[in-house]
């Protein structure tokens, strides 16, 4: 990779995503953040050699491949402040919930190539899951490349735009509700006697394995839970529980607030 990566923003998924390009061999000379404190700046300098700079403008005027890694009601000031210092060719990514393409287009008032991505905190141990999307203006040699840095730190697919707004519920939040998941487990390993440390070490490798059986078998989950329900055993009784409890229901109701919740962010 020779292009050059900016990032405007250096909070935790635009490191999380550095550390992955740095340590998927990205020259960490092509790399250049910015942020608003010093204290950030020389965090990022120091953890990661990259260059960086208070400037947002030097981002612009040094990236092929601009990363906007800010919230979501920062991008009408930022986009004003570096549009007319950005690169001719320079692809635009957006990694913020309820941004979208037509929405960054208009914002720049010029055609220009962009990618609009929803990557998810797990990018911080390098298992991440992202969801892309790509304007008219991307060739298929860019698409290549962008896909190749996402998948520096995780996996990435690349998904209609008008299905975006449901993917911070799948894949973007839905850690939360895997840690309250694992908590609980851990919780009620704790009730029965089990020490904590390790009540949470049993269910987190619980999860990762079950995870791990759902991608590499590519069998259907209901398969794979009916692997483990023996007739008459605790797990079919434990299955009937969360059942009763409407385990599927409730994680359903959840993702449709959160999908309601980014829908009106716009």
């Amino acid at each position: 990779m020779t292009k050059r990566i900016g990032f405007i923003g250096a909070g935790k998924m635009a490191q999380a995503m550095i550390a992955g390009m740095t340590a998927n061999g990205v020259d960490k000379q092509n790399i250049m953040a910015s942020a608003a404190t010093d204290r950030t700046i020389n965090t990022v300098s120091e953890k990661y050699g990259i260059l960086t700079s208070l400037q947002n403008m030097d981002i612009a005027q040094f990236a092929d491949i601009l990363i906007l890694a800010v919230k979501p009601d920062k991008h009408v000031t930022i986009i004003e402040e570096i549009k007319n210092h950005i690169k001719q060719d320079v692809i635009i990514v957006t990694i913020a919930a309820g941004i979208t393409l037509a929405g960054v287009e208009s914002l720049f008032a010029f055609p220009v190539k962009a990618v609009r991505t929803m990557p998810n905190t797990p990018s911080l141990v390098g298992e991440g899951m992202s969801a892309l999307c790509a304007n008219k203006y991307m060739t298929d040699r860019e698409l290549t490349m962008v896909e190749q840095l996402f998948q520096c730190f995780g996996n990435s697919e690349w998904i209609d735009e008008k299905l975006m707004d449901a993917v911070p519920a799948i894949s973007g939040s839905s850690p939360a509700y895997v840690y309250m998941f694992i908590e609980a487990m851990a919780d009620g390993g704790v009730r029965q006697g089990i020490p904590r440390d390790q009540a949470y070490r049993l269910a987190a490798q619980a999860v990762l394995g079950a995870a791990k059986m759902v991608l590499e078998t590519e069998l259907h989950p209901g398969e794979l839970k009916d692997q483990v329900c023996t007739p008459g055993g605790a797990t079919i009784e434990a299955v009937a529980a969360l059942e009763r409890a409407h385990f599927r229901g409730a994680v359903i109701s959840a993702m449709e607030s959160c999908t309601e919740k980014i829908k009106n962010l716009k």
